[in-house]
C-alpha cells in the first residue's frame, strides 16, 4: 500500500486553495459592511437587504429559475429516452450518427453551439426569449443526462425487464414499472445536473436571450462591467449554495442508489 507522502498532501493542498479560495474570499465579503469589496470594515448582512430589494436582479432570478426548470426536465425526458436506445436497441442503422450527434454538444464550444442556435432561431422566424434560451439549454444538457443514465443502463440486469415481459407487461409498463423505478437515481442526478448547468450558463444564453428575457448570468456580467459591487457578492454567494446544495444532494442519491443495489445484490445471493 503506497504512504501519502508530502509531496501528493502539497500538490493536492495547492490544487483546493486554487479552486476554493477565490469562492471563500467572496463569500467572506458579501459579509462586508463597507461598500467598496476589498476593504472590510466590519460584518454585516446589509447587501443581502439591498439585493432582495432589488427588482432587476430578482426579475433575472425568476427568468433564470423557470428556464433551469423548464429546460432540466426536457433534457431529462429527452436524455433518458436516448440513452435507453442507445443501450438497449442494440445495433441499428445510423447508430453511430446518433451516437455523435446526442454526444456532440459535450465537445463543442459554446460560442459555435450559442451562434448556430441563434442563426436557427433567426431562420425560423422565432422571437428570442424565454422559450429560445429553454431550447438552447435543452439542447446542450440533454447529452449530460444521457450520459449519466447511460452509465447506469449499462450495469442494469436487463434480465428484469424480460421477467416483467414474461409475466404480462408490455414493453412500456415494464420499462414504468421496472427500469425506471432502478434508473431513478441517475435520472434525478441527470436532471439536478441539467438544472445546475442551466442556472450557470452565460455564453449559450447570451447568443439566444432576448430584450424581454435577461438571465442571472447575464445581468451579474453585466453589473461587473461597470465594477464589483458587494450587492454582487452576496448574490454570487446565493448561486454557490444553490449549486453546492445540488451537488451534495446528487451525490447523496448515487451514494444510496450504489448502496441499495450492493444489499439487493447481497439479497439475491443467498440461499433459498
Amino acid at each position: 500500500m503506497k504512504r501519502f507522502s508530502w509531496f501528493n498532501a502539497t500538490s493536492l493542498t495547492l490544487g483546493f486553495a486554487f479552486l476554493y479560495v477565490p469562492m471563500i474570499i467572496l463569500v467572506v465579503y458579501s459579509f462586508n459592511a463597507s461598500k467598496l469589496v476589498t476593504v472590510w470594515a466590519g460584518f454585516s448582512t446589509q447587501w443581502y437587504g439591498e439585493l432582495i430589494r432589488n427588482e432587476e436582479f430578482l426579475n433575472a432570478a425568476w427568468v433564470t429559475i423557470k428556464v433551469a426548470v423548464m429546460s432540466s426536465t426536457i433534457a431529462t425526458v429527452l436524455g433518458t429516452m436516448a440513452a435507453y436506445v442507445l443501450v438497449r436497441a442494440g445495433r441499428f442503422n445510423g447508430r453511430t450518427l446518433f451516437s455523435g450527434m446526442i454526444y456532440a454538444p459535450l465537445v463543442m464550444p459554446e460560442v459555435i453551439t450559442g451562434l448556430s442556435l441563434l442563426l436557427l432561431f433567426i431562420g425560423i422566424g422565432l422571437d428570442r426569449g424565454v422559450l429560445t434560451i429553454v431550447l438552447a439549454h435543452t439542447t446542450f444538457s440533454m447529452c449530460y443526462v444521457s450520459v449519466v443514465v447511460s452509465s447506469r443502463l449499462v450495469s442494469f440486469d436487463k434480465s428484469l425487464e424480460e421477467a416483467a415481459l414474461d409475466l404480462g407487461c408490455s414493453p412500456f409498463e415494464a420499462f414504468r414499472l421496472v427500469t425506471l423505478p432502478i434508473i431513478a437515481p441517475a435520472v434525478i442526478s441527470g436532471w439536478l445536473l441539467a438544472f445546475t448547468l442551466s442556472l450557470d450558463d452565460l455564453v449559450i444564453a447570451s447568443f439566444t436571450t432576448g430584450p424581454s428575457a435577461t438571465t442571472l448570468p447575464i445581468k451579474i456580467f453585466s453589473a461587473v462591467r461597470l465594477g464589483v459591487s458587494p450587492e454582487i457578492n452576496a448574490l454570487s454567494t446565493i448561486m454557490i449554495a444553490i449549486v453546492t446544495v445540488g451537488v451534495i444532494t446528487a451525490s447523496l442519491i448515487t451514494k444510496q442508489a450504489a448502496v441499495r443495489q450492493a444489499r439487493d445484490e447481497r439479497m439475491a445471493e443467498r440461499p433459498a
